[in-house]
């Protein structure tokens, strides 16, 4: 059966104009799904008014805490010494979120020990 770690946490969406919107987010990961992570967002963070999920490599996010990391129109990088950016690059645009590497380091530790 498969096991579901999923963390609140808060975020920041970085705007066109360089202010930072407080975001909740969920992060999630599921044994189902061993390679991947799944950040979740409010229907009111979208365009289309629809709850957003993003699902990605889970190494890239490891990878992308410590030096920049791409794979596909996913972009994970360190920004400042206490914070992370995720960005998701699409037709409409790009989002870019940042959150706090601890948090995303927590969370890494924690679907590593759901994951063995």
């Amino acid at each position: 059966m498969p096991i579901t770690l999923e963390q609140a946490t808060g975020a920041r969406l970085l705007t066109a104009d360089e202010q930072e919107l407080a975001v909740p987010a969920t992060l999630r990961y599921t044994s189902a799904d061993p390679q991947s992570v799944h950040f979740v967002f409010p229907p009111w963070i979208s365009l289309d008014g629809e709850e957003v999920t993003w699902r990605f490599a889970r190494v890239l996010l490891e990878q992308g805490m410590q030096t920049p990391a791409v794979l596909g129109n996913v972009h994970v990088r360190p920004y400042g010494p206490a914070r992370t950016v995720v960005e998701l690059r699409a037709e409409e645009g790009v989002a870019a979120v940042t959150f706090a590497t601890s948090v995303l380091r927590r969370f890494l530790v924690s679907s590593l020990r759901v994951g063995d």
